[in-house]
């Protein structure tokens, strides 16, 4: 029976040093919900999500995703099952056009086999055709069709950050973690980013796990929120819920809440 937790991380820690970033901390992300991860600065929010990305190697504890136990997994591992992450500063093939960086994602292609491209040339150019189609209907679905030969290196911070939206959509992804992707984007195309979340949580069933500090944004993507300080969970619950607690106002919001 398929678990409904698609990412549980149970009781890790992590030290620098003399330092306890994160201390015994347990939380999970249900399949098919936007949860956002939230938290004053300090907190151990980033060092517990990129324990959970395979960047940092937990102390103790284990990482579980999708039913299977990945502690100490590096990256490129996570995405080969499924778990593929975007980054506060976007990362992109600055001289390929937008288009071409999505049809770089899926991996394995023939293409890049000298083998396949001399003796299996009609399997190079069907698999390229397949791949191309695939990226033509993601930069559909995100309206980048207007750049979709612009140079990647030429997009605004917010494209760039559907660009790195888009490449999520290039594989079969279980799960998405978002890295502060409001960082660098400008109100109207982080009004089109975060819609483009919405449908693809609700139109293709995407989980995502969201680190921000745009309140506004995770209010209005993230349920559940998970609140983090001193390197613990300290509550978790709908948005509306995590700004009327006094005690989570006091740990994160300040007062006024608005000050956050």
């Amino acid at each position: 029976m398929t678990s409904d937790l698609v990412i549980d991380v149970r009781n890790v820690s992590k030290r620098f040093g003399g330092l306890t970033a994160v201390n015994n901390c347990s939380l999970s992300v249900r399949r098919g919900s936007v949860t956002g991860l939230i938290g004053p600065n300090g907190a151990g929010k980033s060092t517990l999500f990129n324990m959970v990305a395979g960047n940092i190697v937990p102390d103790s504890g284990q990482v579980i995703f999708d039913g299977r136990d990945v502690t100490g997994w590096k990256p490129h591992e996570l995405f080969r099952i499924g778990m593929l992450r975007t980054f506060q500063i976007a990362h992109e093939f600055s001289e390929m056009t937008a288009l071409e960086n999505l049809m770089m994602v899926p991996g394995d292609q023939p293409g890049e086999h000298l083998f396949d491209m001399w003796l299996r040339p009609r399997l190079v150019r069907s698999r390229e055709t397949e791949v191309r189609k695939k990226a033509l209907d993601v930069i559909d679905f995100l309206k980048l069709g207007h750049v979709r030969n612009e140079l990647a290196g030429n997009l605004s911070g917010g494209q760039k950050k559907l660009l790195e939206l888009g490449r999520t959509m290039m594989v079969d992804a279980k799960v998405v973690l978002l890295d502060e992707v409001a960082a660098g984007v400008n109100k109207t195309l982080l009004n089109d980013l975060a819609a483009n979340i919405e449908r693809m949580n609700r139109e293709l069933n995407y989980t995502f796990f969201v680190i921000e500090h745009d309140m506004d944004l995770i209010g209005r993507l993230c349920d559940p929120v998970i609140v983090m300080a001193q390197g613990e969970k300290i509550a978790e619950g709908p948005m509306a819920e995590i700004r009327a607690n006094p005690a989570i106002v006091e740990a994160y919001f300040g007062t006024p809440v608005e000050a956050a």
